[in-house]
This record gives structure tokens, sequence and C-alpha cells, in this order.
């Protein structure tokens, strides 16, 4: 198990990779570790090239601020996560550019916005649902995330951005980068005709990599 400094440093270092990635444009994007009973979140309108390990917001699962200042308003699909998934420890969430823009188109059924274009979108992200639009905050959004009877550990939230949970900081890091590479050559193909990864290497991957598909 991890100490709670080691999370907080993993944390702030997995939030100033993604600004640096230009994947949190301005105060944008949050980040949350799990440590016990308790929820280690950025702060509200922070800036993610710049978190102190030191000055991050602490919540308990009743959402009662314990220390730091205030969190994200948006912790609500962060706990949602957590309470889907006990071995889930970490979830990110960012409003990177292409993640975006397909959060704002139809999805491609209803258990995944995003096809099965690439091995690695299936091995490190998995199946991605289109969660219904809801204000910044507005705790809708985490009720459908954690009422959803589907297996995932990412989704696009609609005209929002992206989030992605994982059993470590690593873990959920890559798979918000690899979404949004997997976004962003979805609108690069756009209108023109392409092929999918046939259904049985789909399924064969995502039973190798125990990622959530189908």
């Amino acid at each position: 198990m991890e100490t709670e400094a080691i999370l907080r440093r993993e944390l702030v270092a997995a939030a100033a990779q993604l600004a640096a990635a230009g994947m949190s444009p301005g105060s944008s994007g949050n980040l949350s570790v799990r440590h016990d009973d308790r929820i280690i979140i950025s702060p509200t309108g922070s800036d993610l090239r710049s978190l102190d390990p030191d000055r991050l917001s602490v919540l308990d699962f009743d959402a009662t601020l314990l220390s730091g200042p205030a969190p994200s308003k948006e912790y609500p699909f962060h706990r949602a996560f957590y309470r889907r998934d006990e071995t889930l420890r970490a979830v990110v969430h960012v409003h990177s550019l292409a993640a975006s823009a397909c959060s704002c188109l139809d999805p491609w059924s209803q258990r995944s916005a995003i096809p099965p274009l690439t091995p690695y979108f299936v091995m490190r992200v998995g199946q991605t649902p289109l969660i219904p639009y809801a204000d910044p905050g507005d705790p809708a959004q985490a009720d459908a995330i954690q009422a959803s009877r589907s297996r995932f550990r990412a989704a696009l939230l609609q005209n929002h951005g992206a989030i992605t949970a994982g059993r470590t900081v690593g873990e959920a890091l890559e798979a918000v980068v690899e979404l949004e590479h997997t976004c962003s050559l979805l609108l690069q193909l756009g209108s023109r005709p392409f092929q999918l990864l046939p259904p049985e290497a789909a399924d064969r991957l995502a039973k190798k990599y125990d990622s959530p598909w189908g």
C-alpha cells in the first residue's frame, strides 16, 4: 500500500504532465487519488501545472472537507468511480481538445461513444460511454456514472470532456492519454469509411489485459 505522501506526489506529477501536454488548458481539469476512506483531490480553480502536494483537498466519502482548500466542484463523479469499483485508486478529468470534441458528437454505441479503432484503445481504455449532459458539479452526472450497470473505467461527459479511472495514478493517466489519441484519430478519419478491430480481436485483447469491453 502506497503512503499518502507518495500518492500526493504522484497526483501532482501526473497533473503537471497533463498540463505540459496541453490536455488541461487554464484552470480546467482535476485529479484525485483514493487513500483508505478518503479522497485527495485537486482544489477548485487550481492550475494543474503548479499543484502543491501539501495543498490538496481531502474529503471523506460523505463529502466533508477534512483538510486543505475547497475541493474541485466536480468531486462527485470522482467519488462515483470509487464507489463503483473498490479497486480503483485514481481518477483523472480533462477538457482535452479531441475528447471534448467527441463528447459533442453522437456516440458510436450505447455502451461506448468511441469505437474499437486500435488495439491500444481496447487494452488501455476499454468501452467509454457518453454520460448525458449536466452542468459542471451537478451530482446528476455522478449519479448516472454510479447507477450504470455497464463495466467501464472511462467515460466522455457530454459537451464537456473526458474522465478515466485506474488502479494506480499511472494507469488512469495512461488511459486518458490513450483516449485523447483515439478521439483525435476518430476526428481525423471524419466521414470517410474506416475499419474497426475485428470483434474477436477486441474481445481477446480485453480479456488478456483485463480491460472492460463488451
